[in-house]
């Protein structure tokens, strides 16, 4: 047994991870290749090959990344936010350690500077050297700072700073360093460290297998902002429907219209290097089925630090 679960059949040496998705139900990744298997000061890490989704990194027994279907989580959780904003110039990406939400931002050529802030070096390190398929250089961007630090910490201490700000967290396991970036008191540091113009994405969990997971978050980010959309996208490699959440000050996302969304792209030179996302898409994403809107509008708890939300 390997850092966050690689074992052997004992019949054979067929290695495999088993992912949990919900209590009782559970993935079964076959490991072809375990490229780096060990811990860092605040997870467990698993970079590995497998025969579906290629190189994957798993932390804390959770994936992450998967070469063969990440730009569908990174463009949807990347793209509506930066096309919603006019003019995205200052951008902070709270997580992201693999330097892929990072690859995804440094598209638009409106940005001026990206800071990246991520509490975990060893991973970024790990990414930087196994990961460069998928990163593609994002870390020698010159308009990038990489900031070592804890990005709520970081943040606390800046005001009206940002066009955009990301957070490309991990799941809020128990235990995890990632929990306080979900809660009302972190959202009231964002919101004060954003532009009057201001938004915020967080990754917001499975819509199905932790529903109450997602709505607690949508509904913590509306006691801050004064719009809030959540939005889902399927991605293989997660086996299912993902959820983000967007936090506005000024624009909507939804109201953008589709010839917005293509002028934008075309003229950030964006509309050529993408793979899910479009104009078409964009509004769709925001479309939620009807028992998952109930959900959202029925949800009553906030998380707070003194009550956090977690995944089980």
């Amino acid at each position: 047994m390997l850092a966050s679960g690689i074992a052997n059949n004992k019949d054979s040496n067929w290695r495999f991870i088993v992912e949990w998705s919900s209590k009782g139900l559970g993935i079964l990744h076959e490991v072809k290749r375990v490229i780096f298997s060990g811990h860092t000061k605040y997870q467990d890490v698993d970079l590995v090959e497998t025969p579906t989704y290629g190189i994957c990194l798993f932390l804390d027994g959770k994936l992450q990344t998967s070469s063969a279907d990440e730009w569908m989580y990174h463009e949807a959780l990347v793209h509506p936010i930066m096309l919603t904003h006019p003019n995205p110039r200052r951008v902070m990406i709270i997580g992201g350690g693999e330097g892929i939400t990072l690859r995804e931002v440094l598209k638009h050529n409106t940005v001026e500077s990206v800071e990246m802030v991520d509490i975990d070096e060893e991973i970024i390190e790990l990414c930087k050297q196994y990961l460069k398929a998928l990163h593609r250089g994002s870390f020698d961007d010159p308009r990038v700072k990489l900031v070592i630090e804890d990005g709520r910490k970081y943040l606390s201490a800046k005001h009206n700073d940002y066009d955009v700000i990301i957070v490309d967290a991990t799941d809020p396991l128990k235990g995890s360093p990632s929990v306080p970036l979900y809660t009302k008191e972190f959202y009231e540091i964002v919101f004060d460290a954003l532009r009057d113009e201001g938004l915020m994405v967080t990754q917001a969990t499975s819509t199905f297998y932790t529903i109450k997971t997602f709505t607690t978050i949508c509904n913590t980010l509306k006691a801050v902002f004064p719009i809030v959309r959540p939005y889902q996208v399927w991605v293989p490699g997660f086996n299912s429907l993902w959820g983000f959440v967007i936090g506005s000050k000024r624009y909507d996302p939804v109201a953008l219209s589709e010839e917005e969304v293509r002028e934008r792209l075309h003229n950030r030179g964006v509309k050529d290097k993408l793979r899910l996302y479009h104009p078409g898409l964009h509004k769709a994403l925001f479309a939620l089925p009807l028992f998952l809107e109930e959900r959202i509008n029925s949800e009553k708890d906030i998380a707070t630090d003194d009550k956090p939300v977690y995944v089980d």
